[in-house]
């Protein structure tokens, strides 16, 4: 049984929870990240940002820096089962968020959950993967494809990633559109696809969410020079929450694609490596600072720490 169609304007409304003022719930399937850019990091920090509560179910973990993926050790099935049911028999669940969950056995549990749950949207998000051996790619891509594409409601990746993988054979002399992409995705029971990083002239990248039939909605950007890692557990994680806190599906990916930018426009280089996206923009400061009285100067002389360089 797959998970159903989100229609436009579709609202997530919690059952069972008396308290409308509580957070929505997104249960979200990914690995650890020790840099903090991708994985449950970037998931439960973007969803906290919108403003849902994420429930992580860790699947792996990644032994990476900022720079690049070195290895990763992948959770039995057995333990990301127990994980996610037995917090699903307490918590209502508003959308599943499926990241990198690092073996084909690991694929077929979460969908085996999400048929059981199908009438919670779920959300993929397919990385790049090339930093891993072919053959564990291959395996992992052709599992995601028969398993989890016909439980995903909204499929997320970047233009080049999805055109190798669904559309591998393309010929054509012009690049896959993303109505292009999302027809391929489409065969495998997808019925939305939120295709980024599509190229434009004059260093303009473009976002299309699209079903096989129709452009749904489109967000340009001006490309960003530095390399970022964890845009896209960025991005998916935001639209997951959103859709979860009852914004209809257009919105929520204008409003998760908006709030991407301003995260890669503050973001910051913590390592050697890359630039993370600072989900947790609109908490720092704006403009001058406040003049600090002397008590409060002398407290934060603890805090003898530089400030953040955000500059990328």
């Amino acid at each position: 049984m797959t998970n159903p169609n989100i229609p436009i304007d579709t609202e997530a409304s919690p059952e069972g929870d008396d308290d409308d003022s509580n957070p929505a719930c997104v249960m979200v399937f990914n690995a650890s990240d020790p840099s903090g850019a991708a994985g449950l990091a970037a998931d439960v920090t973007a969803i906290a940002s919108v403003g849902a509560h994420a429930l992580p179910v860790v699947t792996g973990a990644y032994a990476r820096d900022t720079a690049e993926v070195f290895d990763h050790f992948a959770f039995e099935e057995e333990a990301v089962a127990e994980q996610a049911r037995a917090i699903l028999e307490d918590v209502s669940v508003q959308v599943f968020k499926v990241g990198f969950v690092g073996s084909p056995e690991a694929i077929s549990t979460i969908a085996e959950i999400a048929a059981d749950y199908a009438e919670v949207p779920l959300i993929a998000y397919m990385p790049n993967l090339s930093w891993w051996d072919e053959t564990q790619i291959d395996l992992y891509l052709d599992a995601f494809r028969e398993l989890m594409l016909p439980q995903t409601t909204v499929l997320v990746g970047n233009h080049s990633t999805l055109w190798r993988w669904l559309l591998p054979d393309w010929n054509s002399d012009r690049s896959p559109t993303a109505r292009d992409i999302a027809k391929a995705a489409s065969e495998m029971g997808v019925p939305y696809t939120l295709v980024t990083g599509i190229p434009l002239p004059e260093q303009y990248i473009d976002n299309v969410l699209a079903t096989p039939q129709a452009v749904i909605g489109s967000e340009k950007f001006e490309r960003f020079e530095a390399i970022f890692s964890g845009a896209g557990d960025t991005l998916s994680a935001a639209l997951a929450a959103l859709v979860a806190s009852g914004t209809d599906l257009a919105a929520a990916a204008t409003e998760a694609l908006s709030y991407l930018d301003r995260c890669l426009d503050a973001g910051f280089r913590p390592g050697m490596g890359n630039v993370v996206p600072d989900r947790l923009f609109w908490a720092q400061p704006e403009g001058e600072t406040q003049q600090l009285t002397d008590e409060e100067a002398q407290a934060l002389q603890v805090f003898d720490m530089p400030a953040r360089d955000t500059k990328h």
